[in-house]
């Protein structure tokens, strides 16, 4: 079953500090912290370095991706651990209320807020963050979108900084600020110096090896998730998405040993349990399938797919009460879907299996 302690799950890449420094304090507390989002995340924390490289829409489907969690930046972590003060202004306007009085689109707020573009990560609101949020509508009704003004201001020093400057969009859309000396740009003058993003970069590497296997390019993901792997031997997650890359590039065998590795490293993961398990399936291994698709169902009850699954091993193996069995428990965790509809009809077929048998005696 899924613990009830916080267990974080870091998409991107922390600005603050190596991810390292992060598992360290993370463990130090007795909770827990991932790379990416598994079923035990109950906290996803968005990176600042994810701004580096991504696009807009690829964040914003991240972010959508995570819905049904707890979803907070880089600075609301760092609260979170106790390593950063908040704000000594009172927050009074909700996230409606700065929208409206700021006329910043939602959307645009909220990954804005995500991102540490605001006093406050999260309602309420600073009347100081009406002042950004007014500066940050203006820069979208200028043709700006939300990720140029994140990646502008954190390049320029704390976004209260900005309360007493006047920001402008070029026809390039770089964003300027007018200061008592001159225009100066966000990306430009006022930047302050970033961290190294060499291959050597683990964090940096990660993100590279996921955007790559997102994107289908699983011969480029392999060779970095392998990079990363050299440098962190003893993370499961990366064991378990190489694994998933092999897999997908029609590599089975060193697949199974990166499923393997994955759960060693950690017995508790249950996806990597359940991928194993139908690795196992698709190689005919039944035996070794059904026992892994067990353990996945045991580390999480409410974890529907393996109980798809092991229905449907079970099916083509004949074995139709035992189908039937978990066709049914399925549906106690999904009653309309697609797949719930196949555990109906499923259901139905043996039903109509034993009631001609019975018609025959």
């Amino acid at each position: 079953m899924r613990s009830a302690h916080t267990s974080f799950g870091l998409v991107g890449a922390l600005a603050a500090f190596p991810f390292r420094l992060a598992v360290r304090e993370v463990k130090r507390q007795g909770r827990i912290i991932r790379r990416g989002i598994t079923r035990r995340t109950t906290t996803v924390v968005f990176g600042r370095r994810l701004l580096e490289r991504a696009k807009a829409s690829d964040i914003e489907a991240m972010h959508k991706a995570a819905g049904g969690r707890e979803i907070i930046g880089e600075c609301a972590f760092l609260r979170r651990l106790g390593l950063m003060e908040r704000s000594a202004q009172q927050g009074v306007l909700s996230r409606e209320a700065l929208s409206d009085q700021a006329k910043l689109p939602l959307n645009d707020l909220d990954m804005l807020a995500l991102f540490d573009a605001f006093e406050e990560d999260h309602e309420p609101f600073s009347f100081r963050d009406l002042i950004l949020a007014k500066k940050y509508a203006g820069l979208v009704a200028d043709g700006a979108d939300w990720l140029t003004i994140a990646r502008s201001i954190h390049r320029s020093g704390e976004p209260e900084a900005l309360t007493a400057l006047t920001l402008k969009v070029d026809e390039r859309a770089g964003i300027h600020a007018r200061t008592p000396h001159g225009q100066s740009e966000l990306d430009g003058q006022l930047r302050l110096p970033m961290p190294s993003q060499g291959d050597t970069d683990l964090d940096e590497l990660f993100v590279r090896a996921e955007a790559a296997e997102a994107s289908g390019d699983y011969t480029t993901a392999i060779d970095a998730y392998r990079r990363c792997i050299a440098m962190d031997p003893n993370d499961a997650v990366l064991a378990f998405n190489l694994a998933n890359c092999l897999h997908e590039a029609g590599q089975p065998a060193d697949a199974e040993r990166y499923y393997l590795r994955a759960v060693k490293l950690d017995p508790g993961f249950a996806e990597a349990w359940f991928n194993f398990g139908g690795l196992l399936r698709e190689q005919g291994k039944l035996d070794g399938a059904r026992r892994h698709l067990k353990r996945a169902i045991d580390l999480d009850a409410s974890y529907a797919d393996p109980v798809f699954n092991l229905a449907a091993l079970e099916f083509d193996a004949s074995n139709f009460s035992e189908a039937r069995l978990w066709w049914k428990r399925y549906l106690e965790l999904d009653q309309h879907s697609e797949w719930a509809q196949r555990a109906r009809r499923g259901v139905q077929f043996v039903d109509l299996q034993e009631a001609a048998k019975a018609r025959s005696k």
